[in-house]
């Protein structure tokens, strides 16, 4: 040694035995990290500006923990092994380690990432079907000179009505069949949609007496099964394409004359062209394999949806009496009608996830049940100003219409079908029997039957459970 050692305190000899890098350090070991070890005496403790810069590094993942064992899980994750643990951040072992970071970082709970929408709409989809709803209209347009509408229009309103109510049951059915394998839903679907057309057909002869329009009611009645069975099944581009004839043929009406032979062939080309769609759709389905051992649903679940359906056909033509391109308003809104059912389960599954108690998820559901039947009212405010229709009895057939579907869709079948039934029977019989009010007794039913189906919504979907 070529001089003295100097002992005073303070002097070198305190650093004797630790031998550490030039400069500060990473707070985190990593192999392959240019250091040296720690070696410190037992007396000397935690080296706590070590421990802080890793708190400091680590915040962001200690924070969320729960207990210090999470910390130390992560430590071991970093690679940190106890004599880096030991000599380096002056700890006995992972675990005091752990304990240290845990005390030093605040609790932080993100959180966490927002679920996607489950109920998210197909736009053009929606908007599809309202224009599916209402193409059928064409058809009258193009063969308007070939039948009288005083002695023809009762045999037809009569086969639409029995085609409406049946075919609501029946795609509730062909739904429910559809949960158990595709197969059993085109079985289903085809022996429903022959036997509605049957019954239409026969109930429609009746008023008829017989005579050429007891074929345009069956053919009214086919094309409706057909059509019905395509919507079920997801295939609205198909029914658009099968329609290609009578739109083509409606949009020459203003420039060209067509004559009796077009106006008829191109209607009926529609529903040949509709039919062998239905039935490549359904031999289709019937090729897929059986499951064996589904479950059968009783034919009772699907009558509130018939009786639905019946109520909803003679309100809509109690408004049609009076105001017939008001139905093609209304009929054409069921596209939209149906995306803000769509959006009323997506914001109140959301809604349900941001509220604390039953009370706040309540009127949330109740703002959420407001803000779309407003938006579909305002959807038709103008059509129904600018057909020179009253205003009220449309709006109010709307939000009737609307909250029942709305109800059905969450399973609660009877009470819209009962409450709307009373309505078309009550408006019905005013009208037939030509008692005050007269026609003004549809937007007073309709009222009543509105309020009683947006109480009804809000007591039944205010809660948690039809949401979970």
């Amino acid at each position: 040694m070529s001089g003295p050692m100097a002992l005073e305190p303070g002097g070198a000899e305190q650093d004797t035995l630790a031998l550490r890098l030039a400069g500060p350090g990473p707070a985190i070991f990593r192999r392959g990290d240019d250091m040296t070890l720690a070696l410190r005496l037992p007396a000397q403790g935690p080296d706590e500006d070590a421990v802080n810069r890793l708190a400091a590094d680590l915040a962001d993942r200690v924070g969320p923990a729960v207990h210090p064992y999470e910390v130390a899980a992560l430590l071991e994750a970093e690679g940190l092994s106890a004599e880096v643990i030991r000599h380096q951040y002056g700890h006995e072992n992972v675990f005091s380690l752990a304990s240290a970071l845990y005390e030093r970082v605040p609790r932080t709970f993100p959180e966490p990432p927002a679920a996607a929408d489950p109920w998210r709409p197909d736009t053009v989809r929606c908007l599809l079907r309202g224009v599916l709803f209402a193409l059928p209209a064409l058809a009258y347009l193009l063969t308007a000179p070939l039948w009288r509408v005083d002695r023809h229009a009762p045999v037809l309103i009569v086969a639409a009505v029995a085609s409406w109510a049946w075919g609501q049951a029946l795609g509730h059915r062909a739904h429910l069949r559809l949960v158990t394998g595709r197969r059993e839903a085109a079985r289903t679907l085809l022996a429903g949609s022959v036997l509605g057309a049957a019954v239409a057909t026969g109930l429609a002869a009746l008023p008829a007496g017989g005579g050429p329009v007891t074929a345009v009611a069956a053919a009214q009645s086919l094309y409706l099964a057909a059509a019905g069975v395509l919507l079920v099944l997801g295939r609205e581009r198909l029914l658009l394409a099968a329609l290609t004839p009578l739109i083509a043929g409606a949009a020459v009406l203003p420039w060209w004359e067509p004559g009796p032979l077009l106006r008829t062939g191109l209607p009926l080309l529609a529903v040949l062209a509709t039919l062998a769609a239905c039935a490549r759709v359904l031999w289709a389905g019937l090729a897929t394999p059986a499951v064996p051992g589904g479950p059968r649903p009783g034919l009772r679940s699907s009558l509130p949806y018939g009786l639905f359906g019946l109520a909803a056909a003679v309100l809509v033509m109690l408004e049609g009496r009076r105001h017939p391109y008001a139905v093609i308003a209304l009929t054409l809104s069921m596209g939209p009608a149906e995306w803000l059912l769509y959006r009323y389960r997506g914001w109140s599954v959301a809604a349900l996830r941001v509220s604390a108690t039953p009370g706040a998820f309540r009127l949330r559901s109740a703002a959420v049940l407001g803000l779309c039947l407003t938006g579909y009212l305002l959807l038709l405010l103008p059509p129904a100003l600018l057909t020179g229709s009253d205003p009220a009895a449309l709006l109010l057939l709307a939000a009737t219409l609307w909250t029942a579907l709305l109800l059905q869709a969450f399973g609660v079948a009877w009470p819209p079908a009962v409450v709307c039934l009373l309505a078309a029977g009550g408006a019905g019989a005013v009208i037939w029997l030509d008692l005050p009010p007269g026609p003004a007794v549809l937007p007073l039913w309709c009222g009543v039957a509105a309020v009683c189906l947006t109480v009804c919504a809000i007591r039944l979907l205010g809660r948690p459970s039809p949401h979970a």
